[in-house]
């Protein structure tokens, strides 16, 4: 691995024990606030998926605007903004007292760190050959999938109820609810002083030049070219967006599960996805390709889904979030690369950024649709979109047996 690709991943690793170390105490500090406010539980989960969905809304809309910005003055300003947004974020996550605040901090949170991603993405399509970007992706993927692996334990140490304290500031809250929120910030802020230490630029551009404006393409040309890969990305992060939201509520509903157990069940999502896209997705690069990888992926998903809708027995969930997040680590690192090698360097920012705008709206659109269908059954959410990652998994393998179809659609 490239030393500066490997500084990269360290990054995103750090930031992303941050992201973990929220996932199992996000749902319950929620709840809490909300019965504070007497907010009724059955509109509880309706405010889970919205608190989730404004954070990927954010960045949908500010990551193509990233992406672009990042074609221009180069990704590691990107990537310095994003990681430290996120911090500022997390610190007023911690610190609201009502819901109101916990919106407005995932607002300020998906905006800024919705440079990150598009920024690393295309770090890594600048340090890689065609040859091995596949590889590059899935160790991406990676760091980030290791970073959650930590970050639910973390975090589930971190939210213990017998840490008695109160301070007041204003409108402002903190007590033992905002130490993990805290934690994640402080790593961080620890990423940032990291990455302006030991992380070079990887994308030197004149933007005033005749040459670098002509090469850009407009958002158009952009979207018309990424679309089927587009609509894709948007299905694959709206069903992993939904199981993330609503599998707290499913399985404290149906199995009873605490924060310990669903910290484990996040840790078991994030260990096979970090080493399944660093191994398995290295290993069929140049064997099987992408298109296929991305097909079986599909249909993981959307069996693993509605047999997790379907069973009663609480140890059948750890197998079934396993090869849900098989699938995932399959769809995802090869997404990206095929979204980056149908783009030169003028323009790999941008069509990134597009990509983690798809992305965004899959991960906003995911727990509203889950929210609101868990009002009708515990169920219900899995089993929908289950049956639609199912479909659309045959559907694409359908089609990849037509070489001439798989050409225009994959590349």
């Amino acid at each position: 691995m490239k030393k500066h690709l490997f500084v990269l991943f360290v990054c995103l690793f750090v930031v992303n024990i941050g992201f973990g170390i929220t996932l199992p105490v996000l749902t319950f500090y929620t709840e809490r606030l909300a019965l504070e406010e007497g907010v009724s539980k059955s509109a509880i989960s309706l405010h889970v998926g919205l608190l989730t969905s404004v954070y990927a809304v954010m960045q949908l809309v500010f990551a193509p605007l990233w992406g672009r910005i990042s074609d221009s003055v180069g990704r590691k300003p990107l990537l310095l903004l994003g990681i430290a947004g996120y911090a500022v974020a997390q610190v007023l996550f911690g610190l609201a007292s009502n819901l109101w605040l916990l919106y407005l901090a995932r607002i300020v949170g998906g905006a800024f760190s919705a440079a990150t991603l598009p920024a690393a993405a295309a770090y890594v399509s600048d340090r890689t050959s065609g040859k091995n970007r596949n590889r590059g992706m899935a160790w991406l993927g990676t760091a980030a999938s290791l970073g959650v692996v930590i970050g639910p334990a973390l975090g589930g140490l971190l939210a213990r109820r017998d840490w008695h304290f109160r301070a007041e500031i204003g409108h402002f809250v903190a007590d033992s609810f905002s130490i993990p929120f805290f934690a994640a910030a402080a790593l961080a802020l620890a990423a940032v002083v990291f990455a302006i230490k030991w992380l070079p630029e990887s994308h030197f551009v004149n933007s005033n030049s005749k040459a670098a404006k002509d090469a850009k393409l407009g958002w158009r040309d952009l979207e018309l070219r990424l679309r089927p890969l587009l609509i894709l990305a948007f299905l694959g992060q709206f069903g992993l967006a939904l199981f993330e939201a609503m599998f707290v509520l499913f399985a404290s509903a149906r199995f009873d599960f605490g924060p310990l157990e669903v910290g484990v069940i996040f840790v078991i999502c994030g260990l096979v996805m970090a080493v399944f896209q660093g191994l398995l997705v290295g290993y069929l690069s140049g064997r099987i390709s992408e298109s296929r990888q991305i097909v079986a992926g599909f249909i993981l998903m959307g069996l693993s889904l509605g047999l997790m809708a379907a069973t009663k027995i609480s140890e059948t969930v750890f197998l079934l979030v396993g090869s849900f997040a098989l699938g995932m680590a399959l769809i995802a690192p090869n997404l990206s690369a095929l979204v980056s090698k149908r783009m030169d360097r003028s323009n790999t920012g941008a069509a990134l950024g597009i990509q983690s705008m798809a992305n965004s709206l899959g991960q906003s659109g995911g727990p509203i649709v889950g929210g609101a269908l868990f009002v009708f059954s515990v169920g219900m959410p899995f089993l929908v979109t289950g049956g639609l990652l199912l479909a659309t998994g045959l559907i694409v393998g359908w089609q990849a047996v037509f070489p001439s179809q798989i050409r225009r659609k994959f590349g």
